[in-house]
Formats: structure tokens, C-alpha cells, sequence
């Protein structure tokens, strides 16, 4: 079993639903930029509505580090639209909810689970250079939780601009890190 860490961005092209419309969403628009991809297994269902509208209330501090955040599922982007039509929750979303309806996204990053035709909750980041910088997938059953995941992109970022330094467990923004060395062998 490989991993997807630091591996590129698969190329894509899909159609998605946002902010009343539909359009169409190319990898190449990802460059440069950082992206969370959240794979989840299908509209008009019960942990996954919970799950993006936590994130939807995670979005605007997102937006402000600089994050763009897709939703992913195997749903078209008609389902997309009936739902955020029907459902209060999904109505909060402001980010693009991608429509992944032969799979081959949620193929791409692992997460696509062949004999339900739907994906595993997947959490991925992917920094501007287009590289996985985080991976996390769970089971159908288990929600996420949005707070680590704006926390670990924090993380993310932080390392990203600063090469010498790694962020320890439970690490928040104005926390101390740590610098890599022989000093720090045995000492912590």
C-alpha cells in the first residue's frame, strides 16, 4: 500500500455546484493556491450533512488563510443543487461541492470504495505547488471534525513557511516548535 503524501495533484476536470450555479472546476485552477479536498460518501444522508456544515462554518477562517475548500462525492451536481435546495444545513455551504460521478477523483486519491459506487470521508491538503501535504481517511460511520482539520492546515502552512521547524502533537498557531537536531535526541 503506497501513500498519497507528497505526491501531485491528480489532473481533473469536473463540474461542481456554487453559489447558486454550476461550473466547472479544472486542476490547473488549483495552482498556486492551497486546497482541502473533503471526500464524503453521499448527499441526502446523516453523518455527512454534520460534517460539511462544520466546515461550512469553518469556511470564511479558511478562506482567510488562503484555503479554497472542495466537498467531494460521487453525487452529480444536480443532486448537489437538490440538496442544498432541501436541506438548512447544506444550505450554509459557500464552497464548491464537486461532482465525482464516475469516481475517478475519489479513485485518484484513494479513497473510492468500487462495489458502493461511493468514497470513504477523506480529508486531503494540498499546497500550492500542488503536492499532498495531508491525507486522512475514515470510516463511513465517523464524522470529522473541522477545528483539527483548519489546526493541522494551520500546521501545514506554518512548516511550509518555515523550513527548519516542525510543529509538535497538539500544536496551535503561537505555540512553541521544535527545531530538528541532535540536541533534541533523547531530550524530549
Amino acid at each position: 500500500m503506497g501513500t498519497i503524501i507528497n505526491s501531485k495533484l491528480p489532473e481533473f476536470k469536473l463540474q461542481a455546484y456554487h453559489n447558486e450555479q454550476f461550473i466547472t472546476v479544472d486542476s490547473k485552477d488549483l495552482a498556486g493556491k492551497w486546497s482541502v479536498f473533503f471526500f464524503y460518501p453521499a448527499d441526502f444522508t446523516f453523518v455527512c450533512p454534520t460534517e460539511l456544515g462544520d466546515l461550512a462554518d469553518k469556511y470564511k477562517e479558511l478562506q482567510n488563510m488562503g484555503v479554497e475548500v472542495y466537498s467531494v462525492s460521487t453525487d452529480t451536481h444536480f443532486v448537489h443543487k437538490a440538496w442544498h435546495d432541501a436541506s438548512d444545513t447544506i444550505k450554509k455551504i459557500k464552497f464548491p461541492m464537486l461532482a465525482d460521478p464516475t469516481g475517478a477523483l475519489s479513485k485518484a486519491f484513494g479513497v473510492y470504495i468500487e462495489e458502493e459506487g461511493i468514497a470513504y470521508r477523506g480529508s486531503f491538503l494540498v499546497d500550492p505547488d500542488g503536492n499532498v501535504k495531508i491525507a486522512e481517511m475514515q470510516d463511513l460511520a465517523i464524522g470529522r471534525n473541522a477545528d483539527e482539520l483548519v489546526r493541522k492546515v494551520q500546521a501545514a502552512q506554518f512548516v511550509a513557511g518555515n523550513k527548519n521547524e516542525v510543529c509538535p502533537a497538539k500544536w496551535s498557531p503561537g505555540a512553541k516548535t521544535l527545531k530538528p537536531g541532535l540536541d533534541l535526541v533523547g531530550k524530549l
